[in-house]
């Protein structure tokens, strides 16, 4: 069995078990968190929501708030002694499916 969840203004395809990256969530490590289900599918049957699926949830778990590979920008214009360097590492919240409620 697998859900369609929204996080973060993104979609994500989990089954329980899974560990997903979510955009940055201000939850401490080891709590609880749930998400609402867009779609519920597996074992012969689909159930779409209009948006939300009334009645299911995904339930997780916050194992740490880690941050992404460093991205580095670099700007410059040539011939005009111009250039700027810098860098960026996304923050994301490290999360473990636990249950899925249809």
């Amino acid at each position: 069995m697998y859900a369609i969840i929204c996080a973060g203004g993104r979609q994500y395809r989990v089954s329980q078990g899974d560990v997903i990256y979510i955009d940055k969530v201000d939850q401490e490590a080891d709590s609880k968190i749930s998400f609402d289900v867009l779609m519920i599918g597996g074992d012969g049957e689909t159930k779409v929501g209009n948006p939300i699926l009334s009645g299911a949830k995904v339930e997780g778990k916050v194992l740490a708030q880690v941050k992404g590979e460093k991205i580095i920008v670099y700007k410059y214009k040539s011939k005009k002694n111009y250039d700027r360097k810098s860098g960026h590492r996304q923050p994301y919240t490290k999360v473990e499916i636990t249950a899925i409620n249809a």
